[in-house]
């Protein structure tokens, strides 16, 4: 595969091969199936062109809640980000040179931590857990 520059017009190409992946894989594919109809995929992939523009190029084309759709599904795991984002940087490490993959996986891994502290964080549990430490003598 030629890889191109990262650049407003190459993310629609890239995002078809990373979402192709995404929607065939064993772990993933079958959440994004029961969230997104066969006949909204278009539109999804038109929202996802725009998140991206929007955090790459500052393009402002974004105007949704990603936070709010990811916890609205309601059956996510820290496993499926891990998965997510092993496919997203094998697909930009395909289509980019180097240092532009680096770009896209470091700011896909800002994303998904931003999400995944948003759905899995629980302070009760931390506090929790120091409480049970409290007590107990360093080293």
């Amino acid at each position: 595969m030629t890889r191109t520059t990262l650049h407003d017009d190459s993310l629609a190409p890239f995002l078809a091969a990373f979402y192709a992946r995404v929607r065939t894989d064993p772990l993933i594919g079958p959440i994004f199936a029961a969230a997104i109809p066969e006949a909204d995929w278009p539109r999804h992939m038109e929202t996802i062109a725009a998140f991206w523009s929007s955090v790459l190029f500052r393009t402002g084309r974004y105007k949704g809640n990603p936070f709010g759709r990811h916890q609205a599904l309601g059956v996510l795991r820290p496993e499926h980000f891990a998965r997510w984002l092993d496919l997203f940087r094998d697909t930009a490490v395909a289509h980019f040179p180097p240092d532009e993959a680096a770009l896209l996986q470091e700011r896909a891994e800002r994303i998904g931590a931003s999400l995944e502290a948003g759905l899995f964080f629980r302070p009760e549990a931390t506090d929790a857990a120091a409480a049970a430490g409290a007590g107990r003598p360093a080293g």
